[in-house]
Order: structure tokens, then sequence, then C-alpha cells
């Protein structure tokens, strides 16, 4: 298996960089799941993907070949270098399985794939990461490929914008 989990258009506003002594997090909870811990995929490898406002893909990279940094180290990288202000979500396709225990396995890749598999995840990366209008048919990870849902932290984010306006014009509202 070569690609175990992946997200699809994840919002750059949701991920907790971290502040001070909190190191930050990137979290998912497995969809479809009725009753699911967030998972932290921070340390996860892979390739990722990079999208403006209006989804158009403006970046790929990948995460944690050799001693490279890992998905989130990279991520924030992208909020300083000059693709900064270019994207606002992001997809990734890890290598890393996630355990019951909720931790990331230990990289740990198959010598010698087989290269129909290989090419079946390649495309699936690629029709999930450009959604071109011609594939009729989704790619094809397999079975086992776990999708994972963004998690927003509203604890150490905060209230997004549209939400704090709303409460700021309920309470202006009930002063009149």
């Amino acid at each position: 298996m070569l690609i175990q989990n992946y997200g699809l258009f994840w919002r750059r506003a949701w991920i907790h960089f971290g502040a001070g002594s909190n190191a930050g997090h990137l979290k998912g909870i497995k969809a479809g799941a009725k009753t699911s811990e967030p998972v932290d995929f921070r340390e996860q490898q892979g390739v990722y993907c990079l999208y403006d406002d209006n989804f158009r893909l403006v970046y790929v990279g990948q995460a944690g070949r050799g001693n490279d940094q890992r998905l989130f180290t990279r991520l924030k990288q992208h909020r300083e270098d000059f693709v900064a202000e270019r994207w606002t979500r992001f997809s990734w396709f890890g290598i890393r399985q996630v355990l019951q225990t909720g931790q990331l396995k230990a990289e740990k890749l198959s010598a010698h794939p087989d290269i129909g598999y290989v090419l079946n995840h390649i495309e699936a990366i690629l029709i999930a990461a450009a959604e071109p209008v011609h594939n009729r048919q989704g790619g094809r990870f397999g079975d086992a490929v776990e999708q994972y849902l963004q998690y927003r932290d509203d604890q150490n984010l905060g209230p997004e914008i549209p939400e704090m306006i709303h409460d700021l014009w309920k309470n202006s509202q009930a002063h009149k």
C-alpha cells in the first residue's frame, strides 16, 4: 500500500500553527466515523498540493523524503515563502498509516511495490488534486486507504470571522 490516508481541500486558516510553548497541530477526523478522536498529521510524509481561493492548484510538493521536513513544517514554511499569499487550501496524500492508538506508524515502505499499484495511486493523487473535468471515474487508491476531514480546533483558533460578525450584529440589536 503506497498511500495510506489523505485529506482534500483542508483550510489553511484552520491549521493551528502554534504559539509560545504550544507547538500547534494538523488534525483530522476519519471520514464516515461516527465517533473518532482527531489524529495529528503534523509528522505525515507524502505529497501535498496548495490551492488558491478558487481551488486552482498553485503548488505541489513533498514532505518527509529522507530527513526532509514533514507535512506540518512544510506548510508552515509556505506561510513565508514565494507562495505565501497565494494559497488558502491544501490537499495531502500520506504514506504513514494511522494506528489504533491514533498515532502515525513509523515510516516503512515495501522495497518492490507492484507497478500497477503504484500507477493507480499516482493517478488517484492527480485526479483528486486537480479534479480534471473529463475524468468520469475517481482515482483508485484501494479499499484500505482512509480519507480524513479537517478538524478545527476552536479552543486554540477562536471563532471564525463570520461567526464574530454575527455575534457583534446580534449584540448590537439587543442593545437598541
